[in-house]
């Protein structure tokens, strides 16, 4: 099962910072800290391996170097689109997706979001980009480099709508004046782990098990707490 992990004799594990509930970086080490950091390195205790971090600012990033196996192991938003290259887990953590909007804006609900006349902004290569492809059959999708640069693009570009994780759009909702969320969510997401489908299905179920011994051990949780981390859900149990 080491060789299937960390064929390098370490466990590379891809961390995107880009999604404020999964990972950041600590303003005075900068070094990576979040719940996907914790859940790496418990799984690389396991094994008996070293880890290494493999810092990414953005969703699109990190599954790149999954698919390409530049890394070992990643932490994803389960979406399609990522499922052939990718062997997801069941999820350990669910998460909103939401659109934020000028104060002055007319718009007051997510169904009115889809129409000729807006533009949305999203982070290239999110899930939220992935979904809302799939999804939005009016309005237009203009994408930022990454997550974290949504906001600014939004307003500096003076668009109509942001979209994203609702707690970092809350967060630039406090950090810039003028700015609302809309109530709810667009979409749920489930943030899983993921391997190669290339390592087989023994690997694939190994890191199954992995999870779902995390969520019920309460590993998940305390993590959540300990990175004080609000409004993310724990995923029920899988089989």
């Amino acid at each position: 099962m080491i060789q299937s992990f960390a064929p390098t004799g370490k466990l590379r594990a891809g961390i995107n910072v880009g999604n404020p509930i999964l990972a950041k970086l600590d303003a005075v080490t900068q070094k990576p800290a979040g719940v996907s950091v914790d859940l790496a390195a418990e799984l690389a205790k396991r094994l008996g391996v070293p880890v290494e971090y493999v810092v990414f600012d953005a969703a699109g990033k990190s599954v790149e170097a999954l698919s390409t196996e530049k890394v070992d192991i990643g932490f994803f938003a389960v979406d399609p689109m990522r499922a052939d290259a990718i062997a997801f887990t069941a999820p350990y953590v669910l998460i909103e997706g939401s659109y934020l909007v000028h104060k002055n804006s007319p718009l007051q609900r997510n169904e009115e979001v889809d129409r000729p006349e807006h533009s949305i902004v999203v982070g290239k290569g999110s899930a939220y980009d992935l979904f809302l492809t799939r999804e939005i059959k009016q309005a237009k999708l203009v994408r930022s480099p990454t997550s974290p640069t949504v906001v600014d693009m939004f307003v500096s570009e003076k668009h109509d709508v942001a979209a994203g994780v609702k707690q970092q759009l809350e967060l630039d909702a406090k950090r810039l004046p003028d700015l609302r969320l809309l109530p709810g969510s667009f979409m749920v997401i489930s943030q899983a782990m993921g391997v190669p489908k290339k390592r087989g299905v023994d690997a694939e179920k190994f890191l199954h098990t992995f999870v779902e011994d995390m969520k019920a051990s309460g590993f998940v949780q305390q993590a959540l707490k300990r990175h004080k981390i609000e409004g993310a859900s724990i995923a029920p149990p899988s089989r």
